[in-house]
């Protein structure tokens, strides 16, 4: 019963369940044509993961693929569609690599980042002949293939007259945030429109809200270039949230800059709430969204119940960027009530900090 307008755009069709395909397909296109024999890569929640072992299947290449160890424990599933696609799946941190026992003894029995899994990625392609490494997310080309996102968005829109005045992404590394809002911020850049931009992290790994912006490693072992973005520092390990795909220390760079100039806000939520507004979503909508997308939806109903306050009838437009059918386990712990927030400490925060290289 609020006055807003509210448009999601949805990318859970495809059998990879998310929006990650579109960046997936062109990199293993490109890999064939190069050439190699394999990819190696890193996946959170699975859904990259998922998508990229798709594409190398298309392309009769091999995948190997590290997978955060408490997302590897938490979505047994997405994990088995990865392998009923060819990949093979290890969780991360792991004893197979030379970062991965470096990180274990540094951090026992840790539930591992996207940040360890980088590392472990990385180190498997460099002393392995004829692969190459893959990022599914933060490089600028990955928000580059994204963008197809923001165009199709736009290009509904456009077709009846909508003008969007907010618009809603769930933020971890940002291709998905960066694809959706690519061409609406092109049109804030050139003076043409002005939109309301609000990127959507989890409380439990705040780099945009609570982050420092600073050259920093884009993986925790330290093997990657730097990049100049928001973070936590590349040795933060968070708290093992059910948002598998949000839980990265940093934010992509093109991101952390329009971010730093003015032209984006960013919210950070804790994950009770952030289930309460998927279930909310679900009994409405029918589609059972993802953890990571659920933010957005979290936010989106924020706004909403803001015009309801107000009586503004505003136009709100969120990225719904994948399916959650294989997050049961976290929608049981929401269900149950054993589901906890966590929300890291100034203190938490600070030995991160302390490891950013000294620029």
């Amino acid at each position: 019963d609020t006055p807003a307008k509210i448009y999601y755009k949805f990318e859970g069709n495809n059998t990879s369940g998310s929006h990650k395909l579109n960046s997936a397909i062109a990199q293993a296109y490109y890999a064939k044509q190069q050439g190699l024999k394999g990819v190696t890569t890193e996946t959170g929640a699975g859904q990259w993961g998922t998508a990229l072992s798709m594409a190398c299947s298309y392309f009769d290449l091999d995948c190997k693929v590290y997978m955060v160890k408490c997302s590897y424990e938490q979505k047994p599933f997405r994990r088995e569609v990865m392998r009923t696609y060819g990949a093979s799946v290890t969780p991360s941190p792991s004893m197979d690599t030379e970062v991965g026992r470096k990180i274990l003894a540094e951090h026992p029995g840790t539930t591992g980042s996207l940040g360890c899994a980088i590392s472990e990625a990385v180190e498997a392609a460099t002393s392995t002949e004829g692969y190459r490494y893959v990022l599914g997310s933060v490089l600028s080309q990955v928000l580059l293939h994204q963008t197809v996102i923001g165009l199709e968005t736009k290009a509904a829109l456009d077709k009846y007259d909508i003008i969007p005045d907010i618009i809603i992404g769930c933020a971890g590394g940002g291709s998905n945030l960066g694809g959706l809002v690519s061409p609406f911020i092109g049109e804030m850049l050139r003076g043409e429109k002005k939109y309301q931009v609000i990127a959507v992290e989890p409380a439990s790994c705040p780099s945009l809200t609570r982050g420092k912006y600073a050259y920093d490693f884009c993986d925790t072992g330290k093997v990657c270039p730097l990049a100049k973005m928001y973070t936590l520092g590349s040795g933060f390990i968070p708290s093992p949230n059910h948002a598998g795909g949000l839980r990265y220390h940093g934010m992509s760079s093109v991101l952390s800059q329009l971010y730093d100039d003015g032209l984006m806000e960013a919210r950070s939520v804790e994950q009770t709430a952030v289930f309460k507004a998927a279930e909310q979503f679900a009994r409405v909508e029918g589609i059972l969204p993802a953890p990571e997308s659920s933010h957005a939806i979290k936010v989106a109903i924020d706004e909403a119940m803001k015009c309801k306050e107000t009586g503004e009838e505003k136009t709100i437009v969120f990225g719904l960027t994948g399916t959650g059918y294989f997050d049961m386990y976290a929608y049981e712990s929401f269900h149950d009530g054993t589901m906890k927030d966590y929300i890291p400490t100034d203190e938490d925060l600070q030995p991160g900090f302390d490891s950013l290289p000294k620029m």
